[in-house]
């Protein structure tokens, strides 16, 4: 079954993308052209752009936008409104792993970008995201990352613990408790996909009518079988412990002692995931991660599972 990269529906034989994909970019958009880059090409546009534009990170980056009339994404040096991250030369099917995570995340009520893959002028596939902090032409929401309002800067990304990232919703949100749970439902999941890298470049707030709250998620990714190497459960401890994290440390530990949330609503967050699993089982299938990926995959999940007896 051929599979559309941006609506993961169904396409035709010789189809790249469904109507329904193309229609969530724009409602006049019915041809989406190929990237005019290749993979290697776009790493090096990200390279020579790096200093101009406004995003930052380790994985290349290209900022977009989607002109209609041309049918295609076009990288821009300002006010672009998407995100575009292609093949990485030090790890393998990124592009793929985080579209498949983002969408698992939508799964469990964790708010998202609108994302998908697109196909560069080589075949391979690009992963696209939609920026949450633009509105209009020219608008910009006020957003910061944990790095910043901790005093902190990319170097210290990973210096510090999720006490501290909580401290900073008790702090700064309009409705902490909200937030609050919101950060627990986004840990239970970064643990249970293996995602490795919840550093502080990696949680933001963002200021949307007048509330302050967390940004929708970014950069989620299955890091453990992009690199197999790392034993780390996540990137900031809790309670002191980054390894063999168990349901007492993070659902009865962070969630119930130090995020204070009501058993009620921390069991009905833990049956939603336990409700999504067979979904997650589909769209990993469906995904556009290669055979051995989908296994490595399925097997964290299914270990995280067990340790958090879901």
């Amino acid at each position: 079954m051929n599979i559309c990269p941006i609506a993961y529906v169904p396409i035709l034989q010789g189809q790249r993308y469904s109507k329904k994909g193309l229609r969530s970019l724009s409602r006049g958009l019915t041809e989406l052209r190929d990237l005019p880059f290749t993979a290697v090409e776009q790493r090096q546009e990200a390279a020579a752009r790096a200093g101009r534009m406004s995003i930052q990170g380790v994985q290349p980056k290209l900022s977009a936008r989607l002109s209609v009339s041309e049918r295609s994404f076009v990288v821009v040096d300002i006010n672009g409104s998407f995100i575009l991250k292609p093949q990485s030369m030090e790890f393998p099917e990124l592009p793929e792993n985080e579209d498949v995570t983002m969408r698992l995340a939508a799964v469990v009520g964790i708010e998202v970008p609108h994302h998908g893959l697109i196909f560069a002028k080589d075949g391979s596939m690009t992963y696209f995201i939609k920026r949450f902090d633009r509105v209009g032409k020219r608008g910009k929401l006020p957003v910061e990352d944990f790095a910043q309002l901790t005093g902190g800067s990319r170097d210290t990304k990973y210096d510090s613990s999720m006490e501290k990232v909580a401290a900073v919703i008790d702090t700064y949100c309009t409705f902490p408790v909200i937030e609050k749970r919101k950060l627990l439902r986004l840990t239970v999941f970064s643990f249970l996909v293996g995602n490795q890298d919840m550093h502080l470049k990696n949680f933001s707030l963002i200021t949307r009518d007048d509330k302050v709250e967390m940004s929708p998620a970014y950069d989620l990714l299955n890091s453990s079988v992009a690199m197999p190497s790392a034993k780390d459960d996540l990137a900031l401890p809790i309670r002191g412990k980054m390894r063999k994290l168990t349901r007492k440390d993070l659902i009865d530990y962070f969630g119930g002692e130090r995020l204070g949330l009501r058993s009620a609503i921390i069991d009905e967050d833990l049956a939603a995931f336990a409700r999504a699993f067979s979904q997650w089982e589909n769209l990993i299938e469906i995904s556009f991660l290669s055979s051995p990926m989908k296994t490595s995959y399925r097997e964290i999940v299914q270990e995280r599972r067990k340790r958090l007896g879901l």
